[in-house]
């Protein structure tokens, strides 16, 4: 169901969104697009359709953002998952939640005006550099880090909300669960943003991050900068969890760095490919997710995840079904190619 949250969480993230966005630019470059571009475009197919929901605002901004954390989850999260660092997903949500009590520990203590969400940011942050630093040293022993490292995280959390009385824990309800009946245009600015900054960070630094993401020694080998691109991708994925948090909230947003890759190396045979079949999945999982929160009244975060491990068990069994072709016939369908196995695409044989 569309979650209602109370007017101070409410009001506190739109304080952060706004600060976030200076001097407003980006603010209205989001809401004329959100009026003429894709609202209109949402009207046109509310009309076609006959489906009045589309036509809605608060729904229309809700699509958006549900479609931009469906762009960005996968776009970092297969780089995490072929690293087997999936579990950092949800270490940096937990940890980004005790950056959210952080601020409003201070902000009801010490009388302060701190953004909840500028505080999750430089806390996930600074996580996320220490949980590389951890699993740098740490070998084999890594997950054992992120365990530690995620159950401290979510620990400090509870010792602030407990620490005031619960005077807190009505503003961090909004953080734990998320909603997107109340995305305002701040949010979904916010996530608008973080899809620019990541895609094109990621775009600019694909090659690297791929040969750094299967075989680290070799591209320490070849003079890459391994434990800068490592880092970075940490704190990509920092930002991708704290922009996600407040619409999906800390206890799903890392499902979708995570469940759509998943279903995509099912079928994908590339990296590219499986990016890119993780994004379509994490979309149909988005606007079916959304969809069905309104239509059956149900929570709309939940609804998109249990969507997209629907998809990941189609894709699974899909595969399954696959395996059972004679292996001459796969040969003759894909000659010189194996059954299995994903394709470091991206660069040259150099």
């Amino acid at each position: 169901m569309f979650q209602s949250h109370s007017p101070t969480a409410t009001a506190s993230f739109d304080e952060a969104t706004t600060a976030l966005q200076g001097s407003g630019a980006v603010l209205d470059a989001v809401g004329w697009f959100l009026d003429h571009v894709f609202g209109a475009g949402m009207d046109a197919l509310a009309d076609r359709l006959g489906a009045p929901m589309l036509g809605y605002p608060y729904m229309q901004r809700a699509y958006l953002a549900a479609m931009c954390i469906a762009v960005i989850g996968p776009l970092v999260g297969t780089f995490l998952v072929h690293r087997e660092m999936a579990m950092i997903g949800d270490t940096l949500a937990h940890t980004a939640f005790a950056g959210v009590a952080v601020g409003l520990f201070l902000n009801s203590a010490l009388q302060l005006t701190l953004s909840p969400l500028l505080t999750a940011f430089v806390v996930a942050i600074g996580t996320a550099l220490l949980v590389e630093l951890l699993v740098e040293h740490a070998g084999a022993y890594s997950d054992t880090s992120l365990a530690i490292v995620l159950t401290g995280g979510f620990a400090v959390g509870s010792i602030l909300i407990t620490a005031t009385d619960g005077g807190i824990a009505v503003g961090i309800d909004a953080y734990l669960f998320g909603s997107l009946a109340t995305v305002s245009t701040a949010n979904v600015g916010i996530l608008v943003s973080m899809s620019v900054i990541v895609g094109g960070l990621v775009a600019l630094t694909y090659r690297p991050l791929l040969y750094v993401t299967f075989d680290a020694t070799a591209a320490r080998a070849a003079r890459l900068h391994v434990r800068l691109y490592k880092r970075l991708m940490v704190v990509l994925t920092a930002l991708v969890v704290v922009s996600a948090m407040q619409i999906m909230g800390v206890i799903l947003v890392a499902a979708m760095l995570v469940v759509p890759v998943a279903a995509a190396a099912q079928l994908a045979r590339s990296f590219k490919q499986s990016i890119l079949l993780g994004i379509l999945a994490a979309e149909f999982a988005a606007i079916a997710g959304v969809t069905l929160s309104y239509t059956y009244g149900i929570a709309a975060g939940g609804s998109i995840v249990v969507t997209a491990i629907g998809v990941y068990a189609v894709s699974l069994t899909s595969r399954k079904l696959r395996r059972r072709v004679p292996s001459h016939r796969l040969a003759r369908l894909r000659p010189g190619r194996e059954e299995d196995g994903l394709e470091a695409d991206g660069g040259g044989k150099q």
